[in-house]
């Protein structure tokens, strides 16, 4: 048989049983058809292989060498097609084994990984979760290759062609050591551009951001004399000088160590995205893991 389009999937299963029961009857018993049916399908399986596959013997029917090499092979590959049509069973977290590969940021693993780690270690034991770098350039690519299972992004700078989920909005608060001399209340916008500010710079190097634009809409400047590739270098920033940050506020209020203050200037937020690959969409393991993350994060 050279051509698979030839074959009807029903003749394997057929010849599996035939294999099976050697027994022309009894195979027609377990396959539910008369006897003359199985007796065709038979001589069409004899015709398309080329070969007797089963000759009469003293008791019942034996195979032929060809045969024999079918038998294990047949049945393997019958079994898998089962398993690939058999409806997925549905995810049990505790008996999971899992790996799950995750991209986020420093600021994706405070704001969304860590809330949920905790319920997800007594949920699923013996799963394991690798975060990896957030490049936001190779996302799509690391999905699509199955590298990465989910990734933490602003869902404005998502890459298309990927599955998303707003997880919550972020907004921009002014973060400074507690008891920063000129922290005490809201400062003005003129004492605002005064204050010396780290900032932080994704791509390395940057000192201006999204608040540099919207001063820069009301014809102000401030004063950036420090810039750092990381959010979570901040903090210890500024517990330790009188440098001030513009900070997102949710990983802003994980820091005792500093003061919030409302900023004089309207900075324009984001949203937060959770971002998978549509071959994952309809797991049941991917499903319950994503309904973690978005649970550890609801308001």
């Amino acid at each position: 048989m050279d051509d698979l389009r030839r074959l009807d999937l029903n003749l394997l299963f057929t010849l599996d049983v035939l294999l099976a029961e050697q027994n022309v009857t009894r195979a027609a018993a377990r396959l539910h058809l008369s006897q003359p049916s199985v007796s065709v399908q038979l001589a069409r399986l004899r015709e398309l292989f080329d070969d007797p596959l089963l000759l009469p013997g003293p008791r019942g029917m034996r195979p032929t060498a060809r045969a024999e090499s079918l038998r294990e092979p047949l049945r393997h590959a019958l079994e898998a097609l089962q398993r690939a049509v058999t409806p997925a069973a549905p995810f049990d977290p505790l008996a999971a084994q899992a790996t799950w590969r995750v991209a986020a940021s420093d600021y994706g693993e405070s704001t969304v990984i860590l809330p949920a780690l905790a319920a997800l270690r007594t949920a699923a034991p013996a799963a394991r979760l690798a975060i990896v770098e957030m490049n936001p350039a190779r996302i799509a690519g690391q999905a699509e290759r199955g590298e990465i299972d989910i990734a933490f992004h602003t869902a404005a700078g998502s890459p298309p062609g990927l599955r998303r989920r707003t997880l919550f909005a972020e907004r921009y608060v002014l973060a400074g050591r507690k008891g920063h001399p000129r922290l005490g209340r809201r400062p003005t916008l003129a004492q605002f551009c005064t204050l010396d500010f780290v900032i932080v710079s994704p791509d390395g190097g940057g000192f201006e951001g999204a608040t540099d634009a919207a001063l820069a809409a009301l014809g102000a400047r401030r004063s950036v004399v420090l810039s750092v590739p990381h959010f979570l270098f901040v903090p210890a920033v500024l517990a330790r000088t009188d440098l001030v940050a513009m900070l997102p506020e949710r990983l802003a209020r994980q820091v005792p160590e500093v003061e919030l203050v409302e900023a004089p200037v309207e900075v324009p937020g984001y949203e937060m995205a959770m971002l998978w690959h549509e071959r994952l969409h309809r797991d049941p393991a991917h499903r319950w893991l994503r309904d973690q993350f978005a649970a550890a994060v609801r308001p």
